[in-house]
């Protein structure tokens, strides 16, 4: 075998072992809990609602948003949290040091984000079906669901692991990454349609991921008459292919150049100067 698919295998192995961890991980099992308290409670209290010149009901329509977002969400913020804490404690420094190490370990946080989406969905998901009616208008929207999770995972793991590379600690996360996620958040149809925003929001938001997540969803999720609440009154698949694709290759083509150069700059004295900061801050 390859030093390369040895790192890539290596890889594997270590994003199993840290999602079977997330799964018993307290912490964990209560984010998944309080996301789906928090979604479902609020498709919940809406049941009865309808969208304005539809006959769809406010969880049809909202669910599949709502879930684009929680993907692009978790997929960002997930791995610059990590990635600025693995700098921290050395992690980073001691894959340096291996022959295709950091290739390893950008397989092993594509294969734990990619599996941490499952529980997360399935938490949401499951107790949605048995409380409302309608949300899967065909049974073929589950391909949907499947190919537009894998191309939006590639497309914004990789701005998750940009951020966590370029934040001088993991404080600085939430400021340089929640806060920006949240603006995309706002402005990409999740709570209310792009066409009412101005023209150059609209604009703005259909070049970034989280439109294209989230109008996947729905074009997964919603009857085909429901295409007349988007822009153009269509699902766009082929943009939204062509947009989370070229979202997933520039990427995958800049995150190893950042992450190397960020090694390349890392030293010991670093990682203990930034231990240190963190543990003041704790304190």
């Amino acid at each position: 075998m390859s030093p390369s698919m040895h790192a890539v295998r290596l890889g594997l192995n270590r994003g199993w072992t840290e999602f079977a961890q997330s799964l018993r991980s307290t912490q964990d099992q209560g984010y998944y809990l309080f996301t789906a308290i928090m979604v479902v409670g609020y498709l919940f209290l809406r049941r009865n609602s309808e969208v304005e010149g539809t006959d769809l009901s406010m969880p049809s329509v909202a669910l599949p948003s709502i879930l684009g977002a929680l993907i692009a969400f978790g997929v960002i913020i997930g791995p610059a949290y990590a990635l600025a804490m693995e700098k921290e404690d050395g992690t980073l420094l001691r894959h340096k040091a291996v022959p295709h190490g950091l290739r390893g370990y950008f397989t092993g946080q594509l294969f734990f984000q990619s599996a941490s989406l499952v529980p997360q969905l399935l938490v949401i998901l499951v107790p949605s079906f048995l409380l409302f009616d309608g949300l899967m208008a065909d049974p073929s929207g589950w391909l949907t669901v499947l190919w537009v999770l894998a191309l939006g995972l590639l497309a914004t793991m990789p701005i998750g692991m940009v951020i966590g590379a370029l934040v001088p600690s993991t404080q600085k996360v939430g400021t340089w990454g929640m806060l920006p996620v949240m603006v995309m958040a706002g402005i990409s149809g999740i709570f209310y349609p792009v066409q009412r925003l101005w023209d150059w929001v609209e604009v703005l938001a259909q070049l970034l991921p989280m439109y294209w997540i989230a109008l996947g969803m729905r074009s997964a999720f919603l009857p085909e008459d429901a295409r007349q609440l988007e822009v153009s009154e269509s699902w766009r698949p082929l943009e939204t292919v062509g947009v989370l694709g070229v979202w997933a290759v520039v990427g995958t083509l800049m995150t190893p150049m950042v992450l190397r150069r960020m090694a390349r700059r890392q030293t010991g004295s670093q990682v203990e100067a930034a231990r240190d900061a963190s543990l003041q801050w704790v304190h």
